[in-house]
């Protein structure tokens, strides 16, 4: 017998989805499929067709309860409900990070989030002074975040060359700058609250919390209630994503089941001799049951979580979210250069200065540790790809420019983007190859 008892069996499906799970694993193909979502929409808002495009992400859909009606456009749905699933991914991964993985270390942990301190500050400096009492100063808020996919997308495209420590620093410091970026969301950008709404969100909230203290593992039961909390926060004024990055930061890090106790469990099944022990109502059913859970629950809900939602993310709503906000129409006439100046010079310029900045004065202050291969040259370069904002800026600048403006947004948006990406992997490649050459 050739067939290997020890691994799960084959099905012929195995054949397909395998290297279709190999080819979601490859991080540079997040940041791919995001680039080939951009370019479709700059195409279609600059083509014969931009008035059926911009009109679509305008269409209204919902549902109603006799009085009650809650309708919104498409690009809301995905704008506020989609990018809550984005957010929640996000928390779920900075406590990850933060309780399970290399962060746990706070002088490593300080060393981003200086980092991010400097890559929100400067460039809204920057932004401010050059726009200065402008009604569009309102905006600051869209010039502060990195986009975790294209970074790291970037980086992945340079190969096995790029030192752990400068991914890790880029993923930390991108995280800890939208989780900024959403409170920047729900204290700047919201509405006028409305406390009962905000009374029953805060409900949920503690509902939640009580669940998980009672031992309610459910994640039916927990998306259902996230739903209901999603839904008072929106209607409380406050902005409805904040309601990922809470439910993340709450999901538990720790399993439920230990090695130990898995062993244990396990070991009961192994004990049986072959035969048919899991038909019917027997100890060895129940005990294969028993293991099922147990197998199941080794893994602490915010592993799962990520497992089950990172494709859904990279390959779905990110793109989808693109395709509904980077679309712009380029007509010089309605540009206002200023403005899109002010934008491009705070991410091309204020994030990597911002960001080695305050990551040098914390260093020689002792507050945080510098890794051994991640030289400043390195770190500085990696810097540069920070002043990738994309999806952060489009999300905060749709919140915060009037129609008129959101063009010359988006376009100092996606230069930025552009020229970030282009200087930051080109300096890479360049200390790299000076670095093999020695």
């Amino acid at each position: 017998m050739n067939e290997d008892i020890g691994h799960l069996p084959r099905e012929l499906a195995d054949h397909f989805t395998g290297p279709f799970m190999r080819f979601l694993r490859i991080e540079a193909m997040a940041g791919a499929v995001l680039f080939v979502c951009v370019v479709v929409a700059l195409s279609l808002a600059n083509s014969g067709w931009a008035s059926q495009y911009f009109s679509l992400w305008e269409t209204r859909f919902g549902f109603s309860l006799g009085n009650l009606e809650f309708t919104r456009s498409i690009q809301h749905w995905i704008n506020d409900g989609l990018m809550t699933l984005f957010f929640f991914v996000v928390a779920l991964e900075l406590k990850r990070e933060m309780v399970l993985g290399e962060l746990r270390d706070l002088r490593i942990a300080v060393m981003p989030l200086a980092g991010a301190f400097g890559g929100m500050i400067f460039p809204v400096a920057i932004f401010l002074g050059l726009v200065g009492d402008n009604p569009s100063a309102g905006g600051w808020g869209t010039v502060m975040s990195t986009d975790t996919a294209f970074v790291i997308g970037c980086l992945a495209l340079l190969g096995r060359r790029i030192p752990e420590s400068l991914r890790l620093f880029l993923l930390a410091l991108a995280i800890f700058d939208d989780i900024a970026a959403i409170v920047v969301v729900a204290v700047s950008y919201s509405g006028a609250l409305q406390w009962l709404p905000l009374a029953l969100a805060s409900s949920g909230f503690a509902v939640v919390l009580g669940a998980a203290q009672v031992g309610i593992r459910s994640f039916p039961f927990y998306f259902v209630l996230g739903v209901a909390i999603w839904l008072a926060v929106d209607a409380s004024g406050i902005h409805a994503t904040l309601t990922g990055v809470v439910l993340g930061l709450m999901t538990p890090a720790r399993s439920w089941v230990s090695d130990d106790r898995l062993h244990a469990i396990l070991d009961r099944v192994v004990a049986y001799p072959p035969g048919r022990h899991w038909s019917g109502d027997t100890a060895g059913r129940r005990d294969l049951q028993r293991a099922e859970v147990a197998t199941r629950e080794a893994m602490s809900p915010i592993e799962r979580l990520e497992i089950a939602l990172h494709p859904w993310i990279a390959f779905a709503v990110m793109p989808v979210f693109a395709l509904a906000n980077a679309g712009v129409t380029f007509v010089p006439a309605t540009v206002d250069p200023a403005l899109a100046t002010a934008i491009f010079l705070s991410f091309v310029v204020g994030k990597p200065v911002g960001i080695v900045v305050c990551c040098a004065l914390f260093v020689e202050l002792g507050l945080a540790h510098r890794p051994n291969d991640l030289p400043w040259p390195i770190l500085a370069a990696g810097s540069v790809l920070a002043g990738i904002g994309f999806t952060m800026a489009l999300f905060i600048g749709g919140l915060s420019f009037s129609p008129e403006l959101i063009g010359s947004v988006k376009v100092g948006i996606l230069a930025a983007s552009l020229i970030s990406a282009s200087i930051g992997m080109l300096a890479l490649r360049f200390l790299f190859a000076a670095r093999s050459s020695t």
